[in-house]
């Protein structure tokens, strides 16, 4: 990475290891990738012995399902330099998306795909694909502060993690639930912690504090702007912020957002990553 945030030829190289959010549920980047509906049953009772799963569960079910076309915006900030990408992405379901680089021009043409766990890039400087795995997952994703393994975690809450509910109350005029989850013994999940703070009225997280095991707070994901998209309740604006490097902020903005797209499984092919 040069200074200024481009990605100079060496830097391709370097970020072999580690070029492409908690989801937006377990990681940054499914806010990203992935279109969430309005849940059809909110419940409404803190007091119930299952809330708190019930909760999550709905919370997870919030990315079942449907198809999506964006254009996005990406800033970084770093201490040494700001870069800003344009990007398209496509996805459907949880589990498949598709993202290229539109600018900056010299950028243009690299390429995300990920199926399921495989996660695959396409460098148009080189013209190479490479499927990213083992030490790779947990580099930056095209400089951000979002990992490979942020792209392709797919932890469940009310599957993976024991959670309690926290704290309630009210936030700049919302309700908001606070939810403190621990993962299970037999999770595959790096967080010791994680918090989660929820609105009551349509289960939108609007924020997640991820800890490490020895209860450090790492970084924190945040969600802003939320519009009603065809039917489905969406947070325009998020932003992750390193809790170990002040001033430094990855910051991802929809500038079109289209789920009406018709795609099929088809369309998330290595072949695909390059031609489009």
């Amino acid at each position: 990475m040069t200074r200024d945030g481009s990605l100079s030829t060496r830097s391709v190289q370097k970020l072999l290891r580690g070029l492409v959010s908690a989801s937006l549920v377990c990681g940054a980047s499914t806010a990203l990738a992935r279109a969430p509906a309005t849940p059809t049953h909110v419940p409404t009772d803190p007091s119930a012995p299952d809330f708190a799963h019930r909760v999550l569960q709905a919370v997870d079910d919030l990315y079942r399902g449907g198809s999506s076309h964006a254009r996005i915006a990406m800033s970084v900030t770093t201490k040494h330099w700001k870069r800003t990408l344009e990007m398209e992405s496509w996805t459907l379901g949880a589990d498949r998306s598709l993202i290229r680089i539109l600018q900056p021009k010299k950028e243009r043409g690299t390429a995300t795909l990920m199926v399921a766990r495989d996660l695959f890039t396409y460098l148009s400087k080189t013209d190479r694909t490479i499927k990213i795995s083992g030490t790779m997952m947990g580099g930056s994703w095209m400089g951000s502060h979002f990992t490979n393994d942020d792209l392709v975690r797919s932890n469940r809450f009310s599957e993976d993690f024991a959670a309690s509910l926290t704290g309630q109350g009210m936030v700049d005029g919302t309700k908001i639930y606070q939810f403190t989850l621990t993962p299970k013994e037999s999770a595959a999940v790096v967080w010791g912690k994680i918090v989660i703070s929820i609105r009551a009225s349509d289960l939108m997280p609007i924020a997640q504090v991820f800890h490490d095991e020895d209860g450090v707070a790492i970084k924190s994901l945040t969600f802003h702007d939320f519009r009603t998209v065809q039917g489905r309740t969406v947070p325009f604006s998020m932003r992750m912020l390193p809790l170990d490097k002040p001033g430094e902020s990855t910051e991802i903005r929809y500038k079109e957002l289209d789920y009406a797209v018709q795609l099929d499984d088809a369309f998330f092919s290595v072949q695909n990553l390059r031609a489009l």
